[in-house]
């Protein structure tokens, strides 16, 4: 029976850890039934929103690593009716959290949710890993690549650290093999670059050309990205580069 529940898994942190995993090591927890081949211990129904089926998901695992999150939020209530739910388990699991760089101090709506959600993994009485880290190739990707029809691309005048997700991945399964628990040091990408940078590359690899226009904002959340508060780099964790990234898309 699989001894690793993992939430989240259809997301791009999700499909990495899932990706790197040994086969048979995770069970995914999904609201779907199985698909035809992949009912059993490899497959568990349940919803994170009601808590239905999370018993039954829970049962013989001894690690849960969560990587679903509701950008639009809900990530605490989910987290607890999860942490509820591992509490009543015979063997109550070890839990492994993915969170952000930055969420105790960049205001943000999304942030605040986060970080309400550690503290839930933190006060849940279980045996708990929490891992930070900064924003995914991917993000990065997307966010630019979706204004590429318009006249202007805008991105925050901020300084930013990518990770490639798979380091991420492994560094979660790391923590549930190891059974490391607690507040893990942040981890970033190996390099800190400006936003407009990454946005002029990711436009020449979409074979585009548009102005970039670095925006300068007021408020808390726009001076705690200024000050750094999204940043690790101390911590650099992996070889791969947004450029490494970019050169690795499908053509």
């Amino acid at each position: 029976m699989s001894s690793l529940l993992l939430t989240g898994a259809t997301g791009t942190l999700g499909r990495a850890v899932d990706s790197l995993a040994v086969p048979g090591e995770t069970r995914t927890l999904s609201r779907r039934a199985a698909p035809a081949g992949l009912a059993g211990a490899s497959w568990a129904q349940g919803d994170l929103a009601t808590g239905e089926g999370l018993d039954a998901a829970l049962e013989g695992v001894d690690t849960i690593i969560h990587c679903a999150t509701r950008p639009r939020g809900g990530d605490a209530r989910m987290t607890r009716i999860l942490v509820d739910a591992a509490r009543r388990s015979t063997t109550p699991p070890h839990i492994v959290y993915v969170s952000i760089v930055g969420v105790d101090r960049i205001p943000l709506a999304y942030y605040r949710e986060k970080l309400a959600a550690e503290d839930v993994v933190e006060s849940s009485g279980l045996r708990f890993s929490i891992q930070r880290a900064t924003q995914f190739h991917n993000l990065v990707f997307s966010v630019v690549a979706s204004q590429r029809r318009m006249p202007l691309v805008l991105t925050p005048s901020i300084r930013v650290q990518p990770i490639d997700v798979h380091y991420v991945a492994d560094q979660l399964l790391a923590l549930a093999r190891t059974g490391m628990a607690g507040r893990m040091p942040d981890i970033g990408g190996p390099q800190v670059v400006r936003a407009s940078d990454l946005a002029r590359a990711t436009l020449k690899s979409l074979g585009t050309q548009r102005p970039v226009v670095p925006v300068l904002l007021p408020g808390a959340v726009f001076a705690a990205f200024r000050a750094g508060h999204n940043l690790a780099p101390g911590n650099r964790l992996g070889t791969r580069t947004y450029d490494d990234f970019l050169a690795g898309l499908p053509v």
